[in-house]
């Protein structure tokens, strides 16, 4: 065995190939540095899964760009196990500014700032164990990770507001067609029985902002530039269309039964139903077979 290995560490050296024991080195290396991570941001994990799952009407789409990002950097350095795995010291331009922010937040106490060093120190982690061609490769999917973070509602008060008139005006169109008459007065419906009022939750601005994450990573994946077009173009706009078709519905269900409805389960499910209708239409669009693309 030793014999072995000491013919395989002198070829190593002869090639230029990493040896096998500074391999078995920088695995264990990598192995405990992210331990150090996961201990270190636990806490911000905990937050940020606390704010995806505090209600689908805000930051839901941070859980969903999660997943995505993840998937996509993990099938992007699948595609490159025939690289070189190297290192780069460049790698510390992100992870001394992040454990810097981290440091601050430990004397804040906000954990969103621990939550964005969490982000910062993705890129050199990438650059440290990894080098700088794999952390090319996924740079857009490390860049997109920054969507998980909550948006402070200072920043979208405004375009919230506009989302809810198009909600209004898009339902106060579609309601009479199903043969119940609306008045729209703002950012209210007046319905023969009750009068709703389409609020900040009900804006589909968490919808939006879902759809164009995932239409933007389903963008990165496909090779065909009209398939990249025509999900950036449309995501939007069937999210939209989404969301006026669920407070349609929620609209007809509160006429029928009351506004009690809105205290059940029925009503956050409501808010899953634009997820479950956008979603899988723009990964439909954005992402065709391998064949297909090749044919265009």
């Amino acid at each position: 065995m030793a014999y072995t290995a000491a013919h395989e560490n002198a070829a190593a050296v002869s090639t230029g190939r990493p040896s096998v024991r500074s391999i078995a080195v920088s695995r264990a290396l990598l192995a405990l540095v992210l331990v150090e991570i996961v201990i270190l941001f636990l806490p911000a994990l905990r937050w940020l899964i606390d704010r995806w799952t505090m209600s689908v009407w805000h930051n839901a789409h941070g859980m969903f760009t999660a997943v995505l990002v993840a998937f996509f950097i993990g099938r992007q350095l699948r595609q490159a196990r025939h690289l070189p795995i190297s290192s780069s010291a460049w790698g510390f331009a992100f992870v001394i500014p992040a454990l810097v922010v981290h440091t601050l937040d430990a004397a804040m106490h906000t954990q969103l700032l621990a939550a964005v060093s969490l982000v910062l120190i993705l890129p050199g982690l990438s650059l440290l164990f990894l080098g700088v061609e794999r952390t090319r490769l996924i740079t857009f999917p490390l860049a997109f990770a920054a969507l998980v973070l909550p948006i402070p509602l200072a920043l979208t008060e405004s375009f919230q507001m506009r989302l809810r008139e198009v909600t209004t005006l898009g339902t106060a169109a579609i309601i009479p067609r199903l043969g119940v008459p609306v008045f729209a007065e703002g950012t209210t419906l007046h319905l023969p029985n009750v009068s709703l009022l389409v609020s900040d939750a009900c804006s589909g601005f968490s919808t939006l902002y879902a759809a164009v994450v995932v239409a933007s990573l389903t963008a990165y994946s496909t090779t065909s530039l009209r398939r990249r077009i025509l999900v950036m173009t449309i995501a939007p706009l069937i999210a939209v269309a989404a969301n006026i078709v669920r407070v349609s519905l929620l609209s007809l269900l509160v006429n029928w039964r009351g506004g009690e409805v809105l205290g059940t389960w029925l009503h956050p499910a409501s808010g899953m139903l634009t997820f479950v209708l956008a979603l899988p239409i723009i990964f439909w669009l954005g992402g065709p077979s391998r064949t297909a693309e090749a044919r265009t």
